[in-house]
């Protein structure tokens, strides 16, 4: 048995897990949910008092990757998965072993996941010497899918990454910089095209602020200076707009938006701005219940607010690449400042926040190539094909 994890074990685990489904495709919910008990249970003493090539514990890392599918809405078979996957690094015939006590399914995810991830591995490792960053960063992306019979493998890999970086923040450890840059330059790109918001943005930041603390830092204490004065700004822009939507009869759940250092710094970049011209430091987000609501609250919006001429997109009518449906515009408010307002169903949410794995059914629509990567359209038409097999 192995004393250490291999390098870069997490990424074993992610790619296993989603290319198969895990448990059998008919097994009920309470099944799945003792399938999880028992797996998590099989992989404990395996994993403990072994750590990672990061340092960081093994079985701490496969809690906090099932942890993080939960959130995004990942069956209690996948989060098994996770576990499975790294209890293989630590077994002698684990195809043998994990085939006898949990079934052939998940003894394929944890050699294939395995084999995978040596793949990966040995691209990254030949791309380095013979191409830019920027090739080999998209030949990693592409690997990543192109390996993969199942999207839900990918969304694992993702998880996996993210959980590495909040180990290494979480512990104000210094985390190696390709680590960071491969989280920034390949996996939150991919979050993206997924639509996978909430993840996308985590990674963005945490990358942030290991590769840029100078910047991450200046840019933290820039929205920290005036947290409290803009704070009750927003809300009493919430207040007034929840109170006239509500006047209006439509049923609608405004909330302050939280903004991302990553992304605003990136507009103080590509547009020469000041932080206090960056538009949507002040934001709302309003979720209604229907579609034709979303255009009936936007109307309400302009009567309370003047529009900023330039500032509004329909990504309802023309959605983006990943999937993303919202109204986005930008008002003044009676003391000239700027906020931002997006406008959305629930089911727009959803997938806004965990995009295909909110529900595993939505289509691919919207221009190619979105997402601020570059690549080829054989890749975008592999996201394309994946994404089916889920629907």
């Amino acid at each position: 048995m192995k004393t250490h994890a291999p390098a870069e074990s997490e990424s074993t685990a992610i790619v296993q897990s989603l290319a198969l489904h895990g448990g059998a495709d008919d097994a009920t919910p309470e099944v799945e949910l003792a399938e999880l008990a028992r797996a998590r249970a099989f992989a404990e003493p395996l994993l403990n008092g072994h750590t990672l090539d990061t340092g960081e514990e093994a079985f701490t890392h496969a809690e906090g990757v099932a942890a993080i599918l939960r959130t995004m809405g990942a069956a209690p078979s996948m989060q098994a998965a996770a576990y499975l996957v790294y209890a293989g690094d630590f077994l002698n015939r684990p195809d043998e072993v994990v085939a006898k006590a949990f079934g052939a399914s998940y003894a394929g995810l944890v050699i294939n996941t395995r084999r995978l991830f040596a793949i990966g591995r040995a691209a990254r490792e030949a791309t380095v010497l013979h191409e830019r960053q920027a090739e080999q960063t998209e030949r990693v992306r592409k690997m990543l899918l192109a390996f993969s019979r199942d999207l839900r493998v990918v969304l694992l890999r993702l998880a996996s990454r993210l959980q590495t970086l909040r180990w290494f923040a979480a512990g104000k450890r210094e985390c190696p910089a390709p680590l960071a840059r491969e989280a920034l330059q390949v996996f939150a790109p991919l979050a993206n095209r997924l639509g996978i918001w909430q993840i996308k943005w985590e990674l963005e930041d945490l990358s942030f602020r290991f590769l840029q603390p100078e910047d991450y830092k200046r840019v933290a204490s820039l929205l920290d200076g005036k947290r409290i004065e803009r704070e009750r700004e927003v809300e009493a822009a919430r207040r007034r707009l929840a109170v006239a939507l509500a006047g209006q009869g439509l049923q609608a759940e405004v909330r302050g938006r939280s903004k991302h250092l990553y992304s605003i710094w990136k507009k103080m970049q590509a547009k020469g701005l000041d932080f206090d011209r960056v538009l949507d430091v002040r934001a709302l987000r309003v979720i209604v219940a229907t579609l034709p609501d979303c255009y009936a609250a936007l109307s309400r919006v302009h009567e309370l607010y003047r529009a900023l001429p330039g500032e509004f997109d329909d990504y309802i009518a023309r959605p983006k690449s990943n999937g993303y449906q919202s109204l986005h515009t930008v008002v003044q408010d009676g003391d000239g400042r700027a906020i931002e307002v997006q406008i959305r169903t629930r089911e727009m949410h959803e997938h806004a926040e965990h995009g295909v794995a909110a529900h595993w059914a939505y289509k691919e629509a919207g221009a190619r190539g979105a997402g601020g990567v570059s690549a080829e359209g054989e890749f975008e038409a592999r996201v394309a094909e994946a994404r089916k097999k889920v629907l």
